[in-house]
């Protein structure tokens, strides 16, 4: 029997992946959960998959919780999720939590000797050699769960490393594909969310309408994948169908394709290293009809070029760039600033703060602060579009 932890086990990754596991039969055995503000939700999860830890963001809303689940032990905050992450009976962790939040337990999962299925990009982006010397150190294995850096995974088994000549990752391209920069001035946050072909959290799909969370992953794959960044390229491909594609020194592509459900990845993730039957709705390609692909609109969308800077600078630019996202995503999502707002809060703090090296844990989690305070000035001193 596989013992299992959910980080995130409330949001869209949790979702998915609890359908796998339903799917998946005993053999699978849930040890530990944890979710953020949705109590109820995971009160439910909890009762229904009898997990003997459960993990709360709030240290607050632990008592209540708990004499929900009287069989389960609950614990609260970053200290908790580091011991859901590193139970020494688990086997498996799935990390689908949101932002910065999820580097800690990353690590503790990976120093703790677990296969750590990462859906959460933001730690690989801020401190992807941190966590693959963590996972050298402690025997711990990291797999992308993200549909687009999984299916490089799988186009690149049994090839050698020295015959790949580039990466491609795909992007739908967002809701406001084809959209210029006037016409992208008054998106609202309700526009934003709603994304043509993924059904995904808030922050990640403001982040992929901006083409930040595409750039973002050519950090991840660099990381992953042990390529420069200008070794990743990003085409638009709006009907997500194929999610990623591999490209060797002989010219040949090898490309994934597979419905828009993240349910696929993370059921390869959970049986690595067998594929198990699924009963996923199959792929029809007489119903797609056609595969269409586009450079992407870097002028109108630069967050994508943003992370390509702080991939190349390395050291804790990566960091700088998340943490202030993550302030900035907040901020739109609230109201206080546009959706052209993001990229410029975004760059003015990138070319801020010299990059330092990201040789340890402190001095990543300094660069994911420094970024987060210099957006909050940024926000805190912006001038309103009307006035400028």
């Amino acid at each position: 029997m596989k013992k299992v932890v959910v980080l995130g086990a409330t949001g869209s990754i949790g979702d998915s992946t609890f359908r796998v596991l339903k799917g998946l039969g005993p053999e699978y055995q849930v040890v530990g959960i944890s979710g953020g503000k949705q109590l109820d939700k995971l009160a439910a999860l909890a009762q229904v998959w009898q997990p003997a830890w459960v993990g709360v963001a709030e240290k607050g809303d632990a008592p209540a919780l708990a004499a929900q689940l009287p069989g389960a032990r609950v614990v609260a905050g970053e200290e908790g999720l580091c011991q859901l992450a590193s139970l020494p009976e688990v086997e498996l962790v799935i990390n689908g939590l949101v932002g910065a939040v999820g580097l800690r337990p990353s690590l503790a999962a990976l120093e703790a000797g677990k296969t750590l299925g990462m859906a959460n990009k933001e730690p690989i982006v801020m401190a992807g050699g941190l966590l693959l010397a963590a996972g050298r150190a402690g025997g711990g294995q990291l797999l992308p769960l993200d549909s687009e850096p999984n299916a490089l995974w799988q186009c690149l088994k049994g090839e050698e490393p020295g015959s790949l000549a580039r990466l491609i990752l795909t992007a739908s391209g967002g809701p406001f594909r084809g959209r210029t920069r006037g016409q992208l001035a008054g998106v609202t946050p309700e526009q934003a969310l709603r994304h043509p072909t993924w059904k995904m959290g808030a922050k990640i799909t403001v982040d992929s309408a901006t083409l930040m969370n595409k750039g973002f992953e050519v950090i991840e794959a660099s990381w992953l994948f042990g390529v420069g960044v200008d070794r990743v390229e990003v085409v638009i491909h709006p009907e997500s169908v194929v999610h990623s594609l591999a490209e060797f020194t002989d010219g040949a592509l090898l490309a994934h394709l597979g419905r828009t459900d993240m349910s696929m990845p993370i059921h390869y993730a959970l049986t690595h290293p067998n594929r198990r039957p699924a009963s996923l709705e199959r792929l029809d390609l007489t119903q797609v009809g056609q595969l269409r692909f586009a450079a992407p609109d870097r002028e109108n969308f630069p967050c994508l070029d943003l992370c390509y800077r702080a991939g190349r600078a390395g050291g804790t630019a990566p960091a700088l760039l998340s943490g202030a996202d993550e302030v900035a995503v907040a901020a739109f999502l609230e109201g206080r600033i546009s959706f052209l707002d993001i990229a410029e809060l975004n760059r003015q703090v990138l070319e801020a703060q010299p990059v330092g090296p990201a040789d340890s844990l402190a001095a990543v989690l300094a660069a994911d602060a420094q970024g987060r305070r210099l957006a909050a000035e940024w926000i805190a001193n912006r001038i309103p579009e009307g006035a400028r």
